[in-house]
């Protein structure tokens, strides 16, 4: 809008000096409201060119400073300078109704589509009320049609409001070149279908005159695109290539059978044997289908023309209209495309996040996560910003996987990326990466990014963090849990000080094995030790033990050493404070020992097991090296019955016969 806002300044001289203060008006007080004019006090400014004389203020800027109460000296010069001048002309105000507001010009482009669709609804009335009887000259059937006047008249306002709104829209559109709107198509066929309805109105004679109005199926299509564009701006969706290809491609398959019905329809009313509507409609789906059962064909030269032309032009059409769409789709393939979101709300589902995906950390991370069984039902929805390589694809194809599995390429830096893997629907979220790293600091950089895009996308999801090196455990404290790599092996080889062989010990339990490693072998070790590999882990309440309810308020001498001889557990059981009871085959002690003596209840031909309590591994600083030196072992069997906790839990391995 434009407004009235004067006000006095002081300019500076050429020579440096200021010019004299001029008194500001009262008028001063509205410029907060107004801010599209402004009047400069020039007394003192010289221009480039020379000094000119500056021209008074027009008569409206006069009269308003009257109303306003604001008499200035009549001998200072005012120039009036005014903003926003172009965008507040009565064209772009139109311009930005119709074109650049999403919601009005969506809305426009639906009651424009609707236009289109109502007269080709009109064509097909006017055609199945079509009378030609009276016509005696087979070819001027052609020219000359029945409209009955409610049609003629319905036609005529739609033709009227057409032909204005296309020419408000080439107004508006106008950039210098008027032959390159007037030569567009779909200019060409909106006058086709709109002038000579005007004609018709003052020229009465003019109103039985055919007009392709079916043609307006393809201002339609062309409507329709345009409308699907706006709405998916509205809306702010910009994962909509595949459906408009598709939408393309279906409404010009749909164009092709319409133009190709009417136009064929019509043509064959200058022959022996009409055809119908329908009749043409089979016709142009045989022909379009290859199959031409050709038991309805066109008899007269101008139809069988016209099925020559859209013949030739569904050939051109068509194969680059599905060449678009295969195209999408094997992108789309690559890309993943998107986790359902209906799928995410209904079933559960993971979330893998990596860099790189390599086939070694892929399947121990799909051996480990699906060895668990209440995992089972789990998808895992692999986010990786690189393409996935040919052994990957490979294992992804295994039945095994390929239900379970979903890759999609993206990164999670990305909350489009993450929106479609809806990580805010998923159970948990895995970042990891890879043991080989050549830059280890560099791909904990990584890590953090993403543990921190993530948690910022989706706050309530439980986050699994792996960290290589120790000193960025501070950056991801966050996470619901970090395991660092450095960090748990040097603990492991700590408590080999402790007790020997932990770090196999642990080793073989937190990966997943059938116990079908070093069968093959010749020697007798290592086929046990790979038998024995396949045991797994349970986690009891005492109490609630069918096998160790009867070890309740023992001490854990007594009930490892009676556990291991009825064969229910083997080698290895832990109790809840970290005890670990181990059991060495075919060792015999080197001495008589109180530790390694078995409970009174046994004779002395049984076997001996060494414990040794092992400690809490706290955190790498507080952890001090006097604590790894000390002994800090007790002799199990000066524990009484009362030192026991009433309610213990064990983790059992099971002894494989």
């Amino acid at each position: 809008m434009r407004g009235a806002c004067y006000t006095n300044r002081t300019f500076v001289d050429d020579d440096g000096r200021a010019a004299r203060d001029a008194p500001t008006p009262s008028v001063n007080s509205d410029c907060s409201q107004m801010l599209s004019g402004v009047v400069l006090n020039v007394q003192g400014l010289k221009m480039a060119t020379g000094e000119h004389d500056v021209p008074p203020l027009q008569g409206r800027a006069r009269f308003r400073e009257l109303l306003l109460g604001d008499q200035p000296c009549q001998s200072e010069d005012r120039v009036h300078v005014e903003f926003y001048v172009n965008e507040n002309t009565f064209k772009e105000r139109l311009k930005q109704f119709f074109i650049k507001n999403q919601r009005s010009s969506l809305r426009i482009r639906i009651f424009n589509f609707c236009l289109k669709v109502l007269t080709c609804v009109l064509y097909i009335i006017r055609v199945m009320t079509d009378n030609p009887a009276h016509l005696r000259n087979t070819w001027e059937l052609i020219l000359w049609v029945d409209r009955k006047t409610p049609v003629w008249a319905i036609q005529v306002i739609v033709a009227s409001i057409s032909f204005l709104e296309a020419m408000l829209l080439m107004y508006l559109s106008y950039k210098g070149n008027i032959w390159e709107q007037i030569f567009q198509v779909a200019f060409l066929l909106e006058m086709l279908n709109t002038v000579p309805f005007i004609i018709t109105i003052f020229w009465p004679t003019l109103r039985n005159l055919f007009i392709p109005v079916f043609l307006n199926c393809w201002l339609a299509k062309h409507a329709l695109e345009n409308m699907i564009n706006d709405l998916h701006r509205a809306i702010q969706r910009t994962h909509s290539a595949m459906f408009n290809q598709v939408l393309i491609l279906i409404c010009t398959l749909l164009c092709l059978v319409f133009t190709g019905t009417c136009g064929i329809q019509h043509l064959e009313r200058a022959g022996r044997n009409r055809l119908s509507l329908f009749n043409a409609l089979y016709f142009c789906i045989v022909t379009f289908s290859t199959v031409g059962f050709g038991d309805v064909t066109p008899q007269i030269w101008p139809s069988q023309l016209l099925v020559v032309v859209m013949i030739c032009v569904a050939l051109v059409v068509l194969p680059l209209q599905f060449e678009e769409l295969i195209y999408l789709w094997m992108e789309r393939q690559k890309s993943g495309g998107n986790y359902s979101r209906h799928r995410a709300q209904t079933e559960k589902h993971v979330v893998l996040c990596v860099s790189s995906l390599k086939i070694d950390l892929l399947m121990d991370f799909l051996n480990e996560f699906y060895a668990h069984p209440h995992t089972q039902d789990y998808y895992v929805v692999i986010l990786c910003p690189c393409e996935a390589d040919s052994q990957v694809r490979r294992v992804l194809q295994i039945p095994l996987w390929s239900q379970r599995v979903i890759y999609l390429q993206g990164s999670a830096l990305k909350n489009q990326d993450l929106l479609r893997a809806k990580m805010d629907d998923a159970e948990a979220c895995f970042i990891l990466s890879s043991r080989n790293e050549a830059d280890r600091m560099a791909a904990d950089h990584q890590t953090i990014l993403r543990a921190w895009a993530v948690k910022d996308f989706a706050p309530n999801c439980p986050l699994y963090v792996q960290i290589l090196k120790p000193e960025n455990k501070f950056h991801v404290k966050f996470a619901d849990h970090v395991v660092c790599e450095e960090e748990f092996k040097y603990a492991l080889l700590a408590l080999n000080c402790l007790c020997p062989a932990t770090s196999t010990l642990v080793t073989l339990l937190v990966h997943t094995s059938r116990g079908q490693e070093g069968q093959q072998s010749p020697e007798e070790w290592q086929r046990m030790y790979g038998r024995c590999s396949g045991n797994e882990v349970y986690h009891i309440r005492l109490s609630d033990s069918m096998f160790f309810r009867e070890f309740e308020k023992k001490s854990f001498t007594y009930a490892a050493f009676h556990a291991h001889k009825n064969r229910v557990t083997h080698h290895v059981a832990l109790y809840r404070l970290g005890t670990v009871a181990m059991d060495f085959q075919n060792t015999s002690p080197t001495g008589n020992t109180a530790k390694l003596a078995p409970p009174s209840e046994n004779g002395p031909e049984s076997r001996r097991t060494s414990i040794a309590p092992v400690l809490e591994v706290a955190d790498s600083a507080c952890l001090l090296p006097c604590d790894l030196l000390s002994d800090q072992s007790e002799d199990e069997t000066a524990h009484s019955d009362e030192d026991v906790p009433s309610v213990s839990e064990y983790v059992a391995f099971p002894r494989e016969s």
